[in-house]
């Protein structure tokens, strides 16, 4: 018989909506001077979550690993094309167009992190920054695309896959499912995020300390 079974452990289901409202409130402040600290601790955030998943990719539960939606060239197209029948294959985890969507957003966000770093570093010229601005919005468009895939499968499958990633459960036969939870961890990830945020009031007042004093001397430099 046909049941719902765990398959989202805590801590990937923490990571998906931290990482997305961490990616949002970034994307929102991206053009703010005013809000440059809090676009920085923002994309903090980002990376660290990342950080997180991409660890948790080899460590964490079943569906969670990486090894569990690696798919072949072959298996993709197939299942593109059975979209088009309007009767593709269940997956319990990822789909391969859904594993495709979160290797993306790994590696982009990765880029717009460390780029977005590197430039307020001042480590290198102006193509930092069109590096940093090209990742976020490529990685803005994959998110576009994941969103209109999740809704596809659940038409398609008659599956609410939002829900599915808010209480961890799919429709799945008895016994495929994942047996631990691993509350603790997502513990950890939340008390590591919240000693970022708490942090978030002396390191945005030593940031901006830094950037006044680069801007005197490039006023200087000018001037001179």
């Amino acid at each position: 018989m046909t049941e719902r079974v765990l398959v989202w452990d805590l801590p990937t289901r923490v990571f998906h909506w931290l990482l997305a409202a961490a990616f949002a409130g970034a994307w929102l402040t991206g053009d703010s001077e005013r809000w440059r600290d809090l676009h920085m601790m923002l994309g903090y955030s980002v990376a660290g979550l990342i950080v997180f998943r991409i660890l948790w990719g080899f460590v964490g539960s079943r569906y969670a690993r990486f090894r569990s939606f690696l798919f072949r060239p072959a298996e993709l197209l197939a299942y593109l094309r059975s979209l088009a029948t309007r009767s593709p294959r269940h997956y319990l985890g990822h789909n391969p167009a859904g594993s495709i969507a979160v290797f993306l957003l790994l590696g982009l966000g990765l880029v717009t992190a460390l780029s977005g770093y590197a430039y307020f570093q001042e480590w290198g010229g102006e193509w930092l920054e069109e590096v940093h601005e090209a990742a976020a919005v490529a990685m803005l468009a994959v998110v576009g695309m994941h969103i209109a895939g999740v809704i596809a499968s659940s038409l398609l499958h008659r599956e609410n896959l939002v829900r599915a990633m808010i209480t961890g459960r799919k429709l799945g036969e008895s016994g495929q499912g994942i047996a631990r939870r691993y509350g603790a961890v997502a513990l950890l990830l939340l008390a590591a995020g919240t000693a970022l945020w708490a942090w978030y009031p002396a390191g945005g007042e030593a940031t901006g300390q830094v950037r006044a004093v680069q801007q005197e001397q490039r006023h200087d430099d000018e001037r001179g």
